[in-house]
């Protein structure tokens, strides 16, 4: 069986970023604080579970988090309004929040108070989209899928900003913004914010996917943008595994296999994709 391994698979710079600001502030937190992430800091239940078994404590609100505690901003970022609460509690921030994320929320808040209206592509529950949300205004519109925007419906006196969540598609995000801008009555803004380690990921996915019998994606289910890349995997007509743990692993299914992908999500710990690999090698 040959196994063909992605480069691109793994911890992206955000996540990388994220967690060694957390991995210091432990290292550095001799006074014994409490240390609190609002929200998961990555999606990947792994390396969660090992975080908490150093003490960090998983906040869902920020009234969970106590006045004298450290509280870390996740990788996905929060809302402007949950943040301006942390601070006026007294909490210690730390902003672990992705730098391309970030760059989206001040695209977004910038056009925004141009008076555009936000069209954003993206999961509405998802984190990072929250946080998006809350730097536009009031009247925003979030779609999942590119269809599911009726852009003939939109009112051509307004003026729109064009926007996705930095994992999304970019083939159907690009795809969607040729159309809108070649509308000569739409007057439309397009904000590239699409991760070029996302794009770098979901191309290199998709030549492998279609050159292999099956694909295995490697990653936590709560990830968006592990899930998509099974997603574009899919629409490459690839046969696609998503497994969180090696013990996932359908080992008969794959055995009947010849040549098999390997690629990851960008909070896939390392040693995660390399158990997996092993096992694919010993089949």
């Amino acid at each position: 069986m040959e196994v063909i391994r992605a480069e691109t698979a793994g911890f992206c710079m955000g996540v990388d970023m994220a967690l060694n600001k957390l991995d210091r502030l432990i290292e550095t937190n001799s006074e014994g604080r409490a240390i609190h992430t609002l929200g998961p800091i990555i999606h990947n239940p792994q390396v969660l579970a090992r975080y908490e078994g150093q003490g960090v404590r998983t906040a869902g609100s920020p009234s969970e988090v106590p006045q004298d505690a450290h509280c870390v901003i996740r990788a996905h970022g929060i809302p402007r309004e949950v943040e301006e609460e942390l601070r006026a509690q007294g909490a210690t921030i730390l902003d672990a929040t992705c730098p391309r994320v970030k760059k989206a929320q001040t695209l977004i808040a910038r056009q925004s108070r141009e008076g555009r209206l936000l069209l954003l592509y993206g999961e509405a529950d998802h984190p990072e989209v929250k946080g998006l949300l809350s730097y536009a205004g009031p009247e925003a519109v979030v779609f999942d899928a590119p269809e599911e925007l009726d852009v003939d419906g939109l009112d051509r006196t307004r003026r729109y900003v064009l926007a996705a969540q930095t994992t999304q598609d970019r083939e159907a995000f690009e795809a969607l913004a040729q159309v809108m801008e070649a509308d000569p009555d739409l007057d439309v803004v397009v904000l590239h914010t699409i991760c070029d380690a996302t794009k770098l990921r979901q191309e290199e996915a998709m030549r492998i996917a279609s050159d292999v019998d099956c694909m295995v994606v490697a990653g936590g289910r709560m990830s968006g943008n592990t899930r998509r890349l099974a997603q574009v995997c899919e629409a490459k007509g690839a046969r696609c595994v998503l497994v969180e743990t090696p013990e996932e692993l359908p080992l008969d299914e794959l055995r009947r296999c010849r040549r098999i992908g390997l690629t990851a999500g960008a909070s896939t710990p390392g040693r995660i994709i390399d158990a997996v690999e092993r096992i694919l090698l010993a089949l």
